[in-house]
């Protein structure tokens, strides 16, 4: 796999010294490369040496196409037909560009695994004064001492020049999702032998700044909030959990709460952390498993391994298509990859290693961080055997006219089961996504849970 070296030997002796320490910005210079070499999020702005992936040209534009009276997006790129298909039987000649978890994938369902490759469109791009507050964000943030929490940051994107892995982690951790959404998604967790049931979600997603009133959180360290009531199946409906995300998690822990409904009682979650339970997951994933990986970086240390061209699951607008039923889609073993579009795109890869000491039911996870997002498209997470174990592959799609890059289905594939969980899905629900959304302070406090939890 084509892997290009950022770190030099003295870059990586320094950056083992900053790891107690500060990291500081990078200099103004550094910065001018934001909107000139670099796009304004610190992607390589030309393509590739052989233009399998394009120069980023801005993004798709918000006229791309229409919504229908559901607020399902057009897909721009319906016409298009795969380049090829990658199957068990030829994955071989392409594992340069494949990730181990994809590998792996291809060996437990020789039959029905497969990637379907497309055109690679960089069809991602922010809002201009989201991206104006990333360039100030190259010059002022910094990682406070330990690395677990921010600095002088604002909006998203804190280090789009990153000179660590922790800071491009962080980058995926605060990366731009809209201002304040509000969606209706579902989640599944087959049996090896595709049976399921779905759970119901409603999530409510919000940045301080779009919350009225004022903010819930102490001294402005509160980077969102996130409210998740369960609406079915009737066994789990009315549960409710409330996170308050916090930026410099040295000071403030991530605060959570969750009130359930057949207690009718609202009590602290310390659990809604790392290696704890997900809601309704049946076991089959971890509290910062949810976007595909969240919270707290500080278990784990982080290696910046370099950049790599691999074809990752984007513009998933066919798996998301109104057309299809969630039948179409939750199949034996995997989700049913004739839906999905893979392309070739540029990652930063990231290796994440427990900390002595530490304990997390993921010894290592490998990140692949698409560089035009600071989305995590793949991870690969092995058990304390060293044993690949979990495959997380996350099928994105830009919604073009609200200028949010997000995930139409996040999938974690469990090798050793046969079992997976499938998270996001809409197709039949109806307005599923709202951007604009507004919420107010009481909204976000433990007392609105009980409200918010009614059947």
């Amino acid at each position: 796999m084509k892997t290009i070296k950022i770190l030099t030997q003295g870059g990586a002796l320094a950056l083992s010294l900053l790891a107690c320490a500060v990291m500081a910005a990078v200099t103004p210079e550094e910065a001018g490369k934001l909107g000139t070499t670099l796009t304004p999020v610190g992607a390589e702005l030309a393509g590739n040496a052989d233009g399998s992936i394009p120069a980023w040209n801005g993004g798709l534009p918000a006229t791309a196409g229409t919504a229908d009276a559901n607020g399902f997006l057009a897909d721009p790129f319906a016409d298009e037909a795969p380049l090829f298909t990658i199957t068990a039987q030829n994955a071989a000649q392409y594992q340069e560009r494949l990730t181990p978890g994809q590998q792996a994938l291809f060996k437990r369902y020789p039959d029905s695994y497969r990637i379907p490759v497309f055109p690679s469109h960089r069809s991602a791009g922010l809002p201009a004064d989201v991206l104006a507050a990333v360039k100030r964000n190259a010059t002022r943030t910094q990682l406070v001492a330990g690395g677990n929490g921010l600095e002088s940051f604002e909006s998203a994107i804190p280090f789009p020049i990153p000179q660590s892995g922790l800071e491009a982690i962080w980058n995926h951790i605060t990366r731009y999702r809209g201002g304040s959404v509000k969606r209706l998604v579902t989640q599944a967790t087959p049996q090896a032998n595709g049976t399921y049931s779905l759970v119901y979600f409603q999530d409510e997603f919000t940045f301080p700044k779009n919350v009225k009133n004022g903010s819930v959180g102490q001294d402005g360290n509160v980077l969102f909030y996130f409210k998740q009531r369960v609406t079915a199946p009737s066994r789990l409906a009315g549960n409710v959990l409330l996170v308050h995300e916090t930026i410099d998690q040295v000071k403030e822990p991530r605060m959570a709460w969750v009130y359930n409904a057949g207690q009718r009682r609202v009590r602290r979650a310390p659990q809604v952390a790392y290696d704890g339970p997900g809601t309704a997951s049946d076991g089959m994933r971890t509290t910062d498993n949810f976007d595909l990986y969240n919270g707290a970086p500080d278990r784990y240390d982080w290696k910046l391994v370099g950049k790599k061209e691999i074809y990752i699951p984007y513009n998933s607008y066919r798996l998301d298509s109104p057309q299809l039923k969630y039948s179409d889609i939750i199949k034996p073993g995997h989700i049913n990859q004739d839906l999905t579009r893979y392309e070739l795109h540029r990652v930063w890869h990231v290796v994440a290693t427990l900390k002595d000491g530490e304990r997390h039911i993921y010894a290592k996870r490998d990140f692949y961080l698409d560089e035009d997002t600071w989305q995590a498209a793949a991870i690969d997470h092995y058990d304390g055997r060293g044993t690949l174990w979990r495959v997380a592959e996350a099928h994105a799609q830009y919604y073009y006219d609200k200028q949010v890059p997000w995930y139409t289905v996040e999938t974690l594939y469990d090798l050793l089961s046969g079992r997976y969980l499938a998270l996001g899905m809409k197709n039949e629900e109806k307005h599923a996504y709202d951007f604009s959304h507004t919420a107010a302070e009481r909204d976000y406090t433990p007392a609105a849970l009980r409200q918010a939890g009614v059947r």
